[in-house]
């Protein structure tokens, strides 16, 4: 906004606690947190701030779900006729993709931790729908629908809180007649559970230096389609991932296909973004490998129903952050728990806001408020997520380093010594390279030609945005914030042909021809959220803020 601009005041609300974000971690958190209170009874006040429109708007995940943490917190869940665990997992299978073929690896090869059997299919979305409801249930304020924008310092340098974002900005920065001042919710203690790559988050770990001690952080891009199947080809409990092809053996990542109930499956694709090639992109290498004739036969005559995508933290135990900082914690994806090899983070994403919760409970208990809960930060890695993660610590950077074929070897072999034995031969390997600057110069690349869509099995990326649901109010600031115009065309179209056209999975970016010259052009009203830009970027000019509130994907059931 122009200098000239005076904002009022923000309103203000006080709670014991405030957690961004209303996924698996927050819910989780804020239900553990008032399950103690019952238990002790004291009263502590918590509220949740979820930018989606709705709790679950914004979720994407693949997705299989270890039950531990709701085991936890609700012992009795499986009693509970609403619960959105419906299918569980029957059958299991690993496969290897050749361009025409598939190889089924046998069970008995795979590490215990990788077996699902136990598991359950979900939608996420709806898990956090059905979290919302009990944490409702219990006193928790859940505000859809509010971006937190702004983290709240006192003059110690302590966080109190977090404001959220002013509405009725227009594009060109200035108050509309339709502004509104965002909320400042203070706290004693705050939890930021925004998910991958979270700008709030990204803010707390430079200024309190969070990663000084921990490897670089490292993400790939997980692309999701949700299709209705003909009822003869479902087979409800199936789990399904692969590996290989459509990808080269130097580019990791790999595949999931489940079958949900009301003969629905999920599938998706994942791409390491440490990957090479500026020509190479997710979406294109997601709609091809539905061709394949080990995949294609499943969604013949089917209705595909829903699409997304989101980055998915892959950087495992040694990137994970110093997880506190003066006034409260990163729990969840913002944290980085996901289990790489096992596809999955949700449980650990819960287990960290549990725990997470005991902790600010006892801090709250004894008179605290305002300063570092260094209790959880000292405490996870013996916890359960802790040992969830210590055994898979080397499959992505063996993956990473030595190929698909011998990296994903050693990666067995690495977890079943973990798993047995309990040590590594190969101790802690490093990541290497941001997955910014693992790009080469496009001259030092191969183009890849795509095959056209068949609006069949393949889509291209407008009509599969269209299916997300998702919409920006038009006149507002735009929220991909480009910090070098100059250096995105000398750099990203000038030595590596423009990449931010192909691993962006809604198509928010275009270099257009206007009077002779290239323009780089960004359709944020495209955006699903899914912050690859923010990290693949190889100059990492591009940044990803929050839009308005209620602004992004409306994921249905995803």
């Amino acid at each position: 906004m122009s200098e000239a601009a005076v904002l009022p005041e923000r309103d203000a609300m006080e709670f014991d606690v405030v957690i961004v974000g209303a996924g698996p971690a927050g819910l989780c958190a804020a239900i553990r947190l008032k399950e103690i209170a019952a238990e002790t009874g004291r009263e502590i006040s918590v509220v949740v701030l979820e930018k989606g429109s709705e709790v679950g708007a914004h979720i994407l995940s693949g997705a299989i779900v270890d039950p531990i943490a709701i085991d936890k917190i609700f012992p009795d869940w499986r009693d509970d006729p609403t619960h959105p665990f419906k299918t569980p997992v029957t059958n299991d299978h690993f496969q290897v993709l050749g361009p025409a073929g598939a190889i089924t690896l046998p069970n008995f090869m795979m590490p215990k931790l990788m077996n699902n059997h136990g598991n359950y299919i979900v939608s996420l979305g709806n898990v956090c729908r059905w979290l919302a409801a009990k944490a409702e249930g219990l006193g928790v304020e859940i505000y859809p629908g509010f971006a937190a924008s702004e983290i709240l310092y006192d003059d110690a340098g302590n966080v109190i809180g977090v404001a959220t974002g002013d509405m009725g900005v227009g594009r060109d920065g200035e108050p509309k007649d339709s502004f509104t001042r965002g909320m400042a919710l203070l706290a004693k203690y705050t939890l930021i559970g925004e998910g991958v790559r979270g700008s709030l988050a990204k803010q707390l770990i430079s200024r309190y230096k969070l990663d000084e001690d921990c490897d670089v952080p490292k993400f790939g891009i997980g692309i999701k389609e949700l299709w209705q199947v003909d009822p003869k080809k479902h087979k409800p409990g199936s789990v399904r991932h692969s590996f290989g092809w459509p990808l080269d053996l130097k580019t990791g990542g790999g595949s999931f296909l489940y079958h949900m109930e009301d003969n629905q499956v999920v599938v998706g694709f994942v791409v390491h973004l440490n990957y090479e090639n500026p020509y190479l992109s997710p979406f294109e290498e997601f709609q091809r490998f539905k061709t394949h004739p080990a995949i294609r036969d499943v969604f013949e005559g089917g209705k595909r129903l829903a699409y997304g995508a989101r980055a998915i933290t892959e950087g495992g135990y040694q990137s994970v952050p110093k997880l506190t900082f003066p006034g409260g914690a990163l729990i969840g994806c913002s944290a980085g728990f996901v289990n790489v090899p096992r596809i999955k983070g949700s449980h650990n994403a819960m287990l960290s806001g549990e725990l997470a919760a005991e902790v600010i409970a006892d801090c709250l208990a004894a008179g605290r408020a305002h300063d570092e809960p260094i209790e959880y930060e000292t405490g996870w890695r013996k916890s359960l997520v802790g040992k969830d993660l210590v055994k898979v610590r080397n499959v992505k950077p063996l993956w990473s380093k030595l190929g698909t074929v011998l990296g994903v070897a050693l990666g067995g072999l690495d977890m079943w010594t973990n798993e047995l034995f309990g040590f590594s031969f190969f101790g802690t390997l490093k990541h290497g390279k941001s997955d910014a600057k693992s790009l080469k110069p496009a001259d030092r690349c191969k183009p890849i030609v795509y095959p056209k869509p068949d609006g069949k099995i393949s889509f291209d990326r407008l009509s599969s945005v269209f299916l997300s649901n998702t919409n920006h109010e038009e006149d507002q600031p735009i929220h991909l914030k480009l910090a070098d115009p100059a250096l995105q065309k000398s750099s990203e179209l000038g030595t590596y042909a423009g990449p931010s056209t192909r691993y962006c999975p809604a198509g928010v970016y275009e270099w257009m021809e206007k009077d002779g010259d290239k323009v780089f052009v960004i359709n944020s009203q495209n955006c699903v959220h899914c912050k690859t830009c923010d990290i693949k970027d190889p100059n990492g000019n591009i940044t990803w803020t929050t839009p308005e509130g209620a602004g992004g994907p409306n994921y249905p059931n995803m």
